[in-house]
């Protein structure tokens, strides 16, 4: 279906608005949706054709702006859709088309389309650059390279004021605007069925820093990052890890038995038990035993510790080699380990019995040649704590001894696990540590 205007003998069709031509239109390089969104459709010759509902941009995996690629118009009563090479031009008086004719297509989503209006003002974005949630209270648009972009957003609240002022107030961007640009957001969109957009900017975050995203946002945003960075199994791990009791317990809920026991095994041993103790009573022996057979064995044996006790707290797994190996022996060691690098704080040296000799930092490890052997490296005096230490006992040996990790040996005196000071420290500090300072919000 065509509409036809200024043709010979036709009355021109128009749906409200004034009879009288509008005014040419002065081209700038920016605009306000606020200013856009509402405003009339006009012709080629400045009759109104309807009015502007929204405007749609395409979102892209380039790292460039997302282009407008048309506009959702109200024509007749209906929603039609209107390609953006037809705009001629833009700002708060309202779009200008370069025709009088124009097919009247009804308006359908395609893949991969965003409505500003709809979609995006109003709602939360990450800002990626800062670690927070920003809301879009204001979205900018910028002509480059002929054509209208999603530039940023504004998420001041004299946004809010200016949606308020009459419409031809609008679209003037005087003053400074706290504009964040859009190459360093990261667009919320799991309520758009139609929409699933790869968030590539969040492997930039620490997982600390993705846990207050989640904990800021609302449940369905807190799943929608997590389902984000769920292509990185370890990166999943660790930010359900930083989570409050609360926001983990919620998380872990929403995911099978099977699901969980795969985030696990992309854990230490002791986080894993960590994480399995935050599950209900009933799910932990299934989870378990969803484990492969070596990890099972070691979670299984940390769970029998008071959670309080360098038992509970350390992790069995660590490097530990014969006093005669060499410095070359204990860096293929470590080269060929699965040890997650954050725990990797020193290597251990036993005696020909198998029991704990002592301990090589990694600083003192890499200054030395290759050919040395371990036993002339090893400090004269090892502390070590026994599994049944508690807290303060693990922490006075620590701060004594200016340790990053602390062995763990038994009775017999073979070494069992290790202690790191950021698990120890995690165990001291307050129930709600987790709240950071300055946790992101709106």
């Amino acid at each position: 279906m065509r509409r036809q205007h200024g043709s010979t003998g036709q009355t021109r069709s128009r749906v409200g608005g004034p009879t009288d031509p509008v005014p040419p239109y002065r081209s700038e390089c920016r605009a306000h949706l606020s200013a856009v969104a509402g405003s009339p459709l006009l012709d080629s010759g400045g009759l109104r054709l309807g009015r502007v509902e929204d405007l749609i941009v395409r979102l892209t995996s380039e790292g460039r702006l997302p282009p407008v690629t048309g506009l959702r118009a109200r024509i007749g009563g209906r929603d039609v859709f209107v390609p953006a090479h037809l705009v001629e031009s833009l700002d708060a008086s309202g779009i200008r088309i370069s025709t009088t004719t124009l097919d009247l297509v009804p308006f359908r989503r395609r893949r991969s389309e965003l409505l500003l209006r709809a979609d995006l003002l109003g709602r939360s974005l990450i800002d990626v650059t800062a670690a927070r949630l920003v809301r879009a209270r204001e979205i900018e648009l910028r002509r480059e390279e002929g054509s209208w972009r999603l530039a940023g957003i504004d998420p001041g609240f004299g946004a809010r004021i200016r949606r308020r002022l009459p419409r031809r107030w609008r679209g003037r961007p005087g003053g400074v605007v706290p504009l964040v640009e859009w190459s360093q957001l990261e667009p919320l969109v799991g309520h758009v069925p139609s929409l699933r957009f790869a968030h590539r900017r969040l492997g930039r975050l620490h997982p600390a820093e993705l846990a207050d995203l989640v904990e800021a946002a609302s449940h369905a945003q807190g799943e929608e990052i997590l389902n984000a960075v769920e292509r990185d199994r370890t990166l999943e791990a660790e930010v359900l890890e930083e989570l409050d009791d609360e926001h983990r317990t919620e998380f872990l809920r929403s995911r099978s038995d099977a699901e969980v026991a795969a985030l696990l095994t992309e854990l230490s041993s002791n986080d894993a038990a960590d994480l399995l103790m935050q599950l209900i009573q009933r799910r932990r022996l299934p989870v378990l035993n969803l484990l492969p057979s070596a990890m099972y064995e070691r979670v299984r044996s940390l769970l029998s510790y008071n959670p309080q006790t360098a038992g509970g707290i350390m992790n069995p797994e660590f490097v530990l080699l014969g006093e005669q190996a060499t410095v070359a022996d204990a860096i293929r060691a470590i080269r060929g380990g699965s040890i997650l690098t954050a725990d990797l704080h020193a290597v251990y040296v036993s005696d020909r019995r198998g029991r704990f000799r002592g301990m090589i930092r990694l600083s003192d490890l890499i200054r030395a040649p290759d050919t040395e052997v371990l036993a002339a490296l090893v400090a004269r005096r090892a502390p070590v704590v026994p599994p049944h230490a508690d807290l303060p006992e693990i922490a006075r040996v620590m701060t004594d001894y200016d340790l990053l990790s602390l062995p763990v040996v038994d009775a017999e005196g073979h070494m069992i696990g290790a202690l790191a000071l950021d698990d120890v420290a995690e165990r001291m500090l307050p129930d709600d540590w987790r709240r950071r300072k300055g946790a992101v919000r709106e």
